[in-house]
């Protein structure tokens, strides 16, 4: 079979699962979910020792050391799924759910009611947890997915996909409404982003390379993730020790995530007291400093910052640091140079934030608290499967709801349009 007439088949199969998903009860979901969760423990020595083979190669082949961290199913990675399959069964199952209802004056009944997507298309790197997160998700909320994940993790995907089908099937579901591409050809990809008949949407995960290249090449609508240029704007009206408090968590935590912060803007009144302070601390904690000439004036022992920092996402613990005149001027920077993420502002004056909350339309806006908090279970939605940049149909963290759309019932007693 060529690589064209097997992704065709997948596709067609889900779209066939699909529709027995979107009719199956919130039992038979859960009890897929949890069956998966125990056939991952029981198996968890198969797990690895297939990741084992994908990190061999990984080695051989000369990934970066962080690659083959993210490539790696620790026994930690390996609870972390078993716990996250728990976690998505015990949400609130979406589907079905009426989102409004009202009453027409000719007496109609009109509700809005969610319904699955119907397939997902998932296209990932590295990380093989993101194959069974992604399947929980999708089929929580009662989709088929197509996964393909990065050529790298393809013995840890296969065994994966097995354990994936046989929930499915011991809970009476379709094996094949969670399928694994199997092979690592990149045409595969390709392939599978021109299916527009049978799939719904696509949601790649990854480096801006990999998003750019699916946008460009799909014909099937793309929920998109380019990249995450986030800002904290130190106000004239911050409490400083608290702005200091938020910029640490929100750089060094885990700079090498989406939502950490990658540019730093400070009002001029706050620089003189603020900067000094917060450097230090960032350059203890190995933060590389590039400021702007004001900054430089405050910090000169910084690298000087260039055109190209501003709209960089580095994933390292490089910061940019840019001194404002006022609010209006770091709204106007992150208007310019931002990606549309994850922004906050540090300030105890109201009206500040609230303006600020209103100007800025980023996926998540925050006042006083760290970027840190663009996630799914941080806000409360239980667990994510990205976090989109784009405002259709998802804005922001995708959690179940925003794996599914909306259909209107409508019930009459005979009505007819005059």
């Amino acid at each position: 079979m060529t690589i064209e007439s097997m992704i065709s088949d997948m596709a067609a199969a889900a779209k066939s699962a699909s529709r027995e998903m979107a009719a199956c009860s919130t039992l038979q979901k859960n009890t897929a979910l949890l069956k998966l969760a125990d056939l991952l423990r029981d198996n968890a020595s198969l797990i690895q020792q297939e990741n084992a083979r994908d990190v061999d190669a990984a080695r051989k082949a000369g990934l970066s050391p962080a690659m083959i961290d993210r490539l790696t199913i620790k026994d930690g990675t390996m609870q972390s799924m078993m716990g996250g399959l728990r976690e998505v069964a015990a949400l609130d199952d979406p589907v079905g759910a009426t989102v409004r209802t009202w009453r027409r004056p000719n007496g109609l009944e009109v509700s809005r009611v969610r319904i699955p997507l119907g397939v997902i298309g998932m296209i990932y790197e590295s990380r093989p947890n993101v194959t069974v997160d992604a399947a929980a998700l999708c089929l929580k909320s009662g989709n088929a997915v197509i996964l393909r994940g990065g050529s790298e993790a393809l013995y840890s995907n296969q065994v994966l996909a097995g354990l994936i089908s046989r929930a499915l099937q011991e809970a009476g579901l379709p094996a094949r409404a969670a399928q694994v591409v199997p092979v690592a050809d990149r045409s595969a990809v390709t392939t599978l982003l021109q299916q527009e008949e049978w799939i719904d949407l696509i949601i790649p995960r990854g480096g801006e390379g990999l998003i750019r290249f699916v946008v460009e090449n799909s014909r099937i609508p793309v929920l998109k993730h380019y990249k995450g240029v986030c800002h904290i704007y130190v106000d004239a009206d911050a409490d400083i020790e608290m702005a200091e408090r938020i910029c640490m968590n929100a750089k060094v935590q885990r700079p090498g995530v989406c939502n950490a912060m990658e540019t730093l803007l400070v009002h001029q009144k706050a620089a003189p007291v603020f900067l000094p302070r917060v450097a230090e601390k960032l350059q203890a904690a190995g933060v590389a400093l590039r400021g702007c000439e004001q900054t430089l004036r405050i910090l000169p022992q910084i690298a000087s910052a260039t055109e190209a920092d501003w709209p960089a996402e580095y994933l390292d613990l490089i910061l940019a640091v840019r001194v404002v005149s006022d609010m209006d001027e770091a709204m106007a920077h992150i208007a310019a140079y931002g990606s549309d993420h994850t922004d906050a502002i540090i300030t105890q004056n109201y009206d500040n934030a609230r303006r600020f909350v209103k100007t800025v339309n980023s996926s998540v806006v925050l006042v006083n608290a760290s970027t840190r908090f663009n996630d799914g279970g941080q806000l409360g939605l239980g667990a994510e499967i990205g976090i989109s940049t784009t405002k259709l149909h998802a804005f922001g963290p995708m959690g179940l709801d925003e794996l599914t759309t909306t259909k209107f019932v409508v019930l009459g007693d005979g009505q007819i349009r005059e």
